[in-house]
C-alpha cells in the first residue's frame, strides 16, 4: 500500500530563504517546490513498484486501469518498468536473474526472491542556475543503517527521467541499504502537446500549460499567440524538455547531482534522524559528509553527469566515483594523445555534438559497405535511401569512390578515421537505422542553440505522423503516459522526427526528399545543417559549458567503458579523459579506467539478434566496479589498475546465442598482465589490443 503526504518546503526543510541547511543541505538562494513523501511497502517497493524481478523481465507493460487518466502509482509503476528494460537485458540468456537482478544477493546468489524492497520515497524540484524544475528524488530503504550511513547518487542515463537509473545504480545501493538520491539532470520525459496545450507535470500527470505554469515539469516558453499562430501552421507538434526547454541543461548536470546528495542529507536528517548514533558532546552531528559514505555511480549521460559532480564538488559531498560508459566533452589540453597497439589515434576526445552528427551524415552510406552486410538490423537502412546519401556525400567531397561499394567502405573507412573503433563497425547500421544518431543530433542541436520549438531548427520539427509519415493526430494521446515511457529523445512514444522543409515534406524524416539533390537521401539538408552547426558561436559556446577538465579532486574513481561502444566512442571519452586527468592531477590522481571488450552501449539491445551473439552486458562490469569501490572504501582494498578486460562473446547463430555465463565474462583483476594493462605516462594514454 502507498500512503501519499505533502508538506511545504518551509515546514519540511526549515530552510531559511538564502542559508543552506545546517546539515549540508540544498544550496541556499535557489527556488525550491513541495516536497512529496510516499511510502512504498506491502505490494508496492522502492525497487520494483512491486512487479519483482518478473515484472521487470516481463514484456507485457503493467496495467493501467484508465489509459485516459493514469494515476501517479500507475505511471511510476509503468516508469520503473520502462526505464529498467531500457537499461539492462532482462532475459534470462543475457544473465537477467543469475548473474544479476532484483534477486541476486550481494555474494551474487540467487537469495532475494523478487527483490522487493520496501522504503520511503521523497521527491522535489528546484531550479538550478536558470535551469528550470530540476527532479530530485531520493529513496530510504527500510534496512538503512544508521550506524553506517550510505548514500549513492544515480543521476539519470540518456535524457530519461527522474528513475532512468533505477535498474542500474538503483539496484546496487538498495540491497545495500543505502539512500540513492536521483535526479533528471534538467533533461527528463517532459513534454507539452501544443495543440491542447497539455503539459506534463513531475509526477507525470497532466495539467493545462495555463493551470499548471512553473509547476509544470516543463512548459514551451511561448505566449498564446505564438502557440496559436505555430499550430496553425503546424499541427500535431510538440515540445520536449532536454530539447525546447532553452536551458542547455548539460551544462547543470554536475550540479544537478550534488544537488540530489544534498536532498539525500536533508531527507535523512529531517526525516530519519531518529537514533543516529552522530553525537559529539552530547549534541547530535546528525548525518554529514564526514560521517556518510557517499558515492555517485551511473551511466552514460548520468556517467558524465558524476565525473562532472566530482570535479564540481568543492564541500566534498562525495568520498568515490564509479562511471559507466560516460558521455563526457573533455576540455582537451596539448599532451594528451591516445594510442592503441602503439597505433596513434589521430582525433581523440572531440565532443559529443562533432561525432554525432559526424556519423548521422555518413552512417547510412556505411551501413552500405558489404564488409559489414551482416550487421545487426542492416536492413533498417533502406538501400536506395543510403545510395543517395553516399551520392550526397560524394559531391560535398566527404567521401569518394566511383561505386556504391567503393563510396560505402570509404564511409566505413571515414568513420573509423573519426575516431569510431574497428569494434563498431557492425553498429553503425542499427544506430542510424533506430533514428539514434539523428534524434541525439536534433536534440542536442536545439539545447546548444537555446532554441524554442517554433524554431524548427534546421528545418525539423517533432510530431505524430501517419502510415504514409505525414503529420496527423494521434490515434490516441502519447501524453498520458509520456512521463513513463517517452525516453526524452524522439523519435519514442509515436513523437517522430519530422523534415519541415523537405521537398515532400511536411513527412517524417526518414522519408524526406533533399531540396538540394531532389532524391529521398533521408533529408541530407537537414543532417547538413545540424553538422554546420558545429561551427556557430551559440553551440561552441554551450559545448565549452559542458566540458569536464580532468580534476577529480584527488577522488577515488573507476571508469568502465565498452570498446565496441559506438553511441559514445571511447577515443573521445574516456581514453582521453584518462590522460587529461593524469595531466590536471599527477600524483594525486586515483583514476583508473577498465575498458571491455565485446561490450557496446545498448544493454536492453542485447536480446536482439547479432547483438546477443556478438556483444555481452557491460552493466555486469558496472556492478563489479561498484563492488571493488565499496570494499575499497569500507575495508581498505585496493582498486585494480587501468586495464583492458577481454571477454568472450556468446556466439552461436544470432537469435539463438547460448546462455550467457561467467566464463564469458572474466572478472577486473587487481593485477593483470602486463598484455592487459593500459598506462598513462603524462598526458599520453596507452592501450593494449
Amino acid at each position: 500500500m502507498k500512503h501519499d503526504l505533502l508538506f511545504g518546503l518551509a515546514g519540511a526543510l526549515l530552510l531559511a530563504p538564502t542559508v543552506a541547511s545546517a546539515h549540508s543541505g540544498l544550496p541556499g538562494g535557489l527556488r525550491h517546490h513541495d516536497v512529496s513523501i510516499t511510502v512504498h511497502e506491502g505490494d508496492d517497493d522502492l525497487l520494483t513498484a512491486g512487479l519483482g524481478k518478473s515484472g521487470l523481465a516481463s514484456a507485457v507493460a503493467p496495467a493501467i486501469a484508465n489509459p485516459l487518466a493514469p494515476t501517479p502509482a500507475e505511471l511510476r509503476r509503468l516508469n520503473i518498468w520502462a526505464n529498467y528494460r531500457a537499461l539492462i537485458d532482462t532475459t534470462d540468456a543475457g544473465g537477467y536473474g543469475r548473474l544479476f537482478g532484483p534477486n541476486i544477493d550481494l555474494a551474487g546468489n540467487d537469495t532475494l526472491g523478487e527483490g522487493l524492497i520496501p522504503g520511503t520515497e521523497y521527491r522535489t524540484s528546484q531550479n538550478i542556475r536558470g535551469a528550470k524544475n530540476v527532479t530530485l528524488l531520493v529513496q530510504v530503504p527500510e534496512h538503512f543503517n544508521p550506524a553506517q550511513p550510505c548514500i549513492v547518487a544515480g543521476p539519470s542515463s540518456g535524457s530519461r527521467g527522474v528513475y532512468g537509473a533505477i535498474g542500474t545504480t538503483g539496484e546496487w545501493a538498495l540491497k545495500r541499504g543505502c539512500a540513492v538520491a536521483y535526479t533528471d539532470k534538467g533533461t527528463g520525459a517532459g513534454g507539452h502537446e501544443l495543440d491542447t496545450n497539455t503539459v506534463t507535470l513531475p509526477d507525470g500527470t497532466l495539467a493545462d500549460a495555463r493551470d499548471a505554469r512553473r509547476t509544470a515539469l516543463f512548459r514551451a516558453e511561448l505566449s498564446e499567440r505564438a502557440r496559436q499562430a505555430y499550430i496553425a501552421q503546424h499541427p500535431n507538434r510538440y515540445a520536449m524538455k532536454h530539447a525546447h526547454s532553452q536551458d542547455n541543461p548539460e551544462r547543470i548536470w554536475g550540479e544537478s547531482t550534488l544537488a540530489a546528495i544534498e536532498f539525500a542529507f536533508d531527507v535523512l536528517n529531517r526525516w530519519h534522524a531518529t537514533g543516529t548514533p552522530h553525537h559529539r558532546h552530547g549534541k547530535r552531528l546528525g548525518y554529514r559528509p564526514e560521517n556518510t559514505l557517499v558515492i555517485a555511480a551511473s551511466v552514460s549521460n548520468g556517467g558524465g553527469a558524476v565525473v562532472a559532480a566530482a570535479e564540481a564538488d568543492r564541500r566534498g559531498l562525495i568520498d568515490a566515483v564509479v562511471a559507466q560508459e560516460p558521455q563526457i566533452n573533455v576540455a582537451m589540453r596539448r599532451g594528451v594523445t591516445v594510442t592503441r597497439g602503439g597505433m596513434p589515434v589521430a582525433t581523440p576526445g572531440l565532443p559529443l555534438y562533432d561525432y554525432t552528427t559526424f556519423a548521422n551524415l555518413v552512417q547510412p552510406c556505411a551501413a552500405l559497405a558489404p564488409s559489414v552486410a551482416d550487421s545487426p538490423f542492416v536492413g533498417f537502412v533502406v538501400p536506395a535511401f543510403g545510395a543517395n546519401r553516399c551520392t550526397a556525400l560524394v559531391a560535398a567531397g566527404m567521401i569518394a569512390g566511383n561505386t556504391l561499394v567503393e563510396q560505402a567502405e570509404d564511409a566505413l573507412a571515414k568513420l573509423q578515421a573519426h575516431g569510431w573503433e574497428p569494434d563498431s563497425n557492425l553498429l553503425h547500421a542499427s544506430h542510424f537505422g533506430f533514428a539514434v544518431s539523428t534524434a541525439v543530433s536534433l536534440t542536442y542541436a536545439n539545447a546548444f542553440m537555446r532554441a524554442s520549438v517554433t524554431d524548427n531548427l534546421c528545418g525539423y520539427s517533432m510530431g505524430t505522423t501517419d502510415a504514409a509519415g505525414l503529420p496527423a493526430p494521434p490515434a490516441a494521446s502519447p501524453m498520458p503516459t509520456l512521463w513513463s515511457l517517452n525516453n526524452g529523445v524522439p523519435p519514442s512514444t509515436g513523437i517522430n522526427l519530422i523534415a519541415e522543409d523537405a521537398a515532400n515534406g511536411p513527412i517524417r524524416e526518414a522519408l524526406g526528399v533533399s531540396t538540394s539533390t531532389g532524391l529521398a537521401d533521408y533529408y541530407w539538408d537537414g543532417a547538413l545543417c545540424l553538422r554546420d552547426l558545429l561551427a556557430e558561436r551559440r553551440v561552441r559556446h554551450s559545448i565549452a559549458q559542458t566540458e569536464v577538465n580532468g580534476r577529480l579532486n584527488g577522488k577515488p574513481t573507476l571508469i568502465v567503458h565498452g570498446r565496441s561502444d559506438a553511441l559514445v566512442p571511447v577515443n573521445h571519452t574516456s581514453r582521453p579523459y584518462l590522460g587529461l586527468n593524469k595531466l590536471a592531477e599527477g600524483k594525486r590522481s586515483r583514476l583508473s579506467y577498465i575498458e571491455v571488450t565485446n561490450a557496446q552501449h545498448f544493454e536492453a539491445f542485447l536480446p536482439f539478434p547479432g547483438y546477443d551473439s556478438r556483444f555481452i552486458p557491460l552493466h555486469y562490469y558496472g556492478g563489479m566496479a561498484l563492488d571493488m569501490m565499496w570494499k575499497h572504501l569500507t575495508e581498505g582494498a585496493p582498486l585494480p589498475p587501468s586495464q583492458v578486460v577481454h571477454t568472450t562473446p556468446r556466439g552461436g547463430a544470432p537469435g539463438a546465442a547460448p546462455a550467457l555465463t561467467t566464463a564469458n565474462l572474466p572478472p577486473i583483476r587487481i593485477n593483470p598482465a602486463p598484455a592487459e594493462r593500459i598506462t598513462v605516462h603524462g598526458g599520453h594514454v596507452s592501450l593494449p589490443n
